[in-house]
């Protein structure tokens, strides 16, 4: 283990990241995932290869590697050949005194948090992540699936508009939903059609629990027969009225998943379509399924997902069912905190994350304070200049760094430079 308060241990590490080429991802050069990587790694864009998350951090699905040096804005990976690269997670465990002593005491020898890029082209799982209590049993049932027993709260924030479903609607919109698309209620029972503003909050939730987990539970010959004549009918009604947009999206989820139960169970969520700089949050056990557009996205160190549609992965539809929330209404959107003229702070109610928006201009520069804990940065766009007490590092765009905790950082350019920085939960670490 080296000395606390070593060079290395007080200067920024440059990472090496990880790419996951999921089906869902945009493909070759329009991802920004495939440049971002590209960039990072020094590698060519398969252009004919999609490119769908960019994953920095320490989980082991998607490790980082530290590189040899920052000089000169260059470097390669640490030691110089493949058997000499050390995993930010190894050196993080020979080194603790990176994380400082808040998050050693809380979360021990690794980093909280998982940061990343998603490029998305076409819709993802219709999915929740578990909560604690949850993921530990998942993980003990099937290690295979569920690869650890942490809880998985994450942040989306826009990079371009952004389009997801999550949560469930309104009870008054449910009400329309069940009077104006009548192969729900084939599939569910015309019992749904008690669904009414006079029924109590946990009576209106146990009947969208019905009424969903009827529906996710159905036959895949009872799904293909119902959407056949959903996707007539709105082709048809398309001729003689302007469809909604939710009647619009559907059409679009069909032609992405044909025969999907996902695709029906579409008119049962909010349709959120975020701007650049808007931010949404998602808590253990609450329903969702990102749809369009690129995103920075953060969350607690894990890769647990339960599916149920709009996939070709293995399905836990009893699980999903039962371990949902219910929670309807529009999700809040989050504009963030002005901290100074260039940086916009994103502070979720989960202790293990918070994201910072850095949109620097030509000439300018600006301060990331010390703070008791570490950060991870990266460049969207751009270049410029990161200064620290010890070093002046070139920085630009693909460029990952790792600040140990307790490290000042001013960033300098002479263009118009995009960062964002992941670091803890600035209220868990102020918190007495």
């Amino acid at each position: 283990m080296e000395v606390c308060g070593s060079a290395k241990q007080r200067r920024l590490q440059r990472l090496k990241c990880s790419v996951q080429n999921y089906d869902w991802g945009r493909i070759g050069s329009e991802s920004s995932v495939a440049r971002l990587f590209s960039l990072n790694s020094r590698v060519q864009i398969e252009e004919k290869r999609p490119y769908a998350e960019f994953w920095m951090g320490t989980h082991d699905s998607g490790p980082s590697f530290l590189v040899k040096s920052l000089e000169n804005g260059a470097g390669v990976p640490n030691g110089g050949s493949e058997s000499g690269i050390v995993s930010l997670k190894s050196w993080i465990a020979q080194n603790p005194n990176v994380l400082g002593d808040k998050v050693v005491d809380t979360w021990g020898l690794d980093l909280p948090f998982l940061f990343k890029v998603l490029s998305v082209a076409k819709a993802l799982s219709i999915q929740a992540h578990p909560d604690k209590k949850m993921a530990g049993f998942l993980h003990k049932l099937q290690p295979n699936v569920y690869r650890d027993d942490n809880h998985k709260p994450e942040m989306i924030l826009a990079l371009t508009e952004f389009e997801a479903l999550c949560g469930f609607i309104c009870l008054e919109e449910l009400e329309d939903v069940l009077r104006n698309v009548p192969e729900i209620v084939e599939i569910v029972g015309k019992q749904v059609l008690q669904v009414n503003k006079h029924n109590g909050e946990e009576k209106a939730k146990a009947i969208l629990r019905s009424i969903f987990t009827q529906l996710m539970s159905a036959s895949e010959e009872v799904i293909s027969k119902v959407l056949s004549k959903l996707i007539s009918r709105l082709n048809m009604e398309s001729k003689a009225r302007n469809l909604t947009d939710k009647e619009e999206l559907v059409l679009s989820l069909e032609k992405q998943y044909p025969d999907d139960v996902g695709v029906i169970a579409a008119f049962l969520f909010n349709h959120v379509i975020l701007k650049p700089g808007e931010a949404l949050c998602l808590g253990a056990n609450e329903l969702h399924a990102y749809l369009y557009g690129e995103c920075v996205e953060c969350m607690a160190t894990s890769d647990n997902v339960v599916r149920a549609g709009l996939t070709p992965k293995k399905r836990d539809v009893k699980i999903l069912c039962s371990m949902l929330t219910y929670k309807q209404g529009f999700p809040e959107i989050m504009h963030g905190v002005q901290l100074n003229p260039y940086t916009t702070r994103y502070i979720p109610p989960f202790e293990e994350f918070e994201v910072d928006r850095c949109i620097l201009n030509p000439g300018k520069s600006v301060v990331f304070p010390s703070v008791p804990s570490p950060s991870i940065f990266i460049v969207i766009t751009g270049w410029g200049k990161m200064h620290t007490a010890s070093s002046e590092d070139e920085i630009s765009e693909g460029d990952v760094l790792f600040a140990p905790a307790s490290m000042e950082i001013r960033v300098s350019t002479t263009a118009e430079l995009h960062m964002y920085r992941a670091g803890l939960n600035s209220r868990f670490l102020h918190f007495e």
